[in-house]
């Protein structure tokens, strides 16, 4: 029924079961916000994205990359880059510039995919200006995650990923969470998010070639593997990304 409706939209069948598996994955995870919400979400907003469009890689060179997203959706941006550094894996790392590319999703979910190919990532997005200083005044940065993901020998990887907002878009689209909740997390300590999401708003804007949202991507082969000595010394803690 997803694929159906996305395909109604104009989407391959290919690009649809793209979608579909992010979606599920989210309602999977308990984040209703990035979940089947999204699909109304795209049947409803105003038509700025091609369905047909294909993102395009620019430029490739030892350790850099940039993509355009030339009219698709951010999700089929960060599909195609992360099935190109699987495919091409960084001899050492890779820094990937995705210009125009929103909305990109849960970044955990392309972070993972990548840490389960036994890469080293972390990745940020930028979206529309939602977070404003905790003291007041106009909204200056995007919600801004920023999502790492870690290899392991031992089983799945560690994903941390990480919104700088009290509650994120997608819980206001999914009705769980009002506009006026997208506030910086933190309460008193609210400044240290604030911080980040600005911080990761300029880094995105200072590498993108066109104006829009973007995102930024780092990618590395490992060089240790810390993630079963970290578990062994937390039996029983859930660590970040296990649902």
């Amino acid at each position: 029924m997803v694929v159906e409706r996305l395909t109604a939209l104009g989407f391959s069948v290919g690009d649809a079961e793209t979608l579909a598996a992010h979606f599920l994955d989210a309602e999977r995870r308990g984040k209703r916000g990035h979940g089947l919400s999204r699909v109304e979400w795209l049947e409803t907003r105003p038509v700025d994205f091609d369905p047909a469009a294909r993102p395009r890689r620019l430029l490739r060179g030892p350790g850099y990359e940039r993509w355009d997203g030339d009219g698709a959706l951010g999700y089929i941006v960060l599909a195609a880059i992360v099935e190109v550094q699987l495919a091409e894996p960084p001899e050492h790392a890779c820094l990937v510039v995705a210009q125009r590319c929103f909305p990109t999703g849960m970044l955990g979910y392309w972070a993972r995919k990548l840490a389960e190919g036994g890469l080293v990532a972390a990745l940020t997005a930028t979206s529309p200006p939602r977070l404003g200083h905790p003291d007041g005044g106009p909204k200056l940065a995007g919600t801004n995650p920023l999502a790492i993901a870690i290899p392991s020998s031992d089983g799945e990887p560690l994903v941390a990923d990480v919104s700088m907002g009290r509650v994120t878009y997608g819980d206001v689209i999914a009705g769980a969470a009002s506009e006026d909740e997208l506030v910086p997390f933190g309460g008193e300590q609210a400044h240290k998010a604030f911080a980040l999401a600005l911080g990761l708003q300029l880094l995105v804007d200072s590498l993108v070639a066109e104006l829009g949202h973007g995102a930024v991507l780092l990618v590395a082969r490992p060089e240790a593997d810390p993630l079963p000595a970290l578990r062994a010394r937390a039996p029983g803690v859930r660590l970040p990304g296990q649902r």
